[in-house]
C-alpha cells in the first residue's frame, strides 16, 4: 500500500500549506514530526504565495492501494 506524509501549516495570509512526503518511514513517531514540522516553521526556508509559513494544522498519513483488475 502507497502511503504519503502530508504536512499542513497556515501561512501569513491564514491560507492552507501542504508538503508532502512519499513513503514515510514505518512507524511515524508524532513527537519526531510535531518536531520537524517545527522545524520547517523556524527555519523560514519555505515560502508560499501567501507569504511565510507560520503555524501547524495538522499532520496526515494518506494510504492508497490500487488493484489493477484488467491491463492491456
Amino acid at each position: 500500500m502507497e502511503q504519503t506524509l502530508r504536512l499542513i501549516f497556515r501561512n501569513a495570509e491564514g491560507r492552507s500549506v501542504t508538503m508532502s512526503v512519499s513513503d514515510p518511514k514505518d512507524p511515524l513517531d508524532s513527537m519526531e514530526v510535531n518536531n520537524v514540522m517545527d522545524l520547517i516553521i523556524n527555519s523560514n526556508i519555505f515560502d508560499s504565495s501567501g507569504g511565510s509559513i507560520t503555524e501547524k494544522v495538522r499532520a496526515e498519513v494518506v494510504s492508497r492501494q490500487v488493484e489493477t483488475i484488467l491491463e492491456f
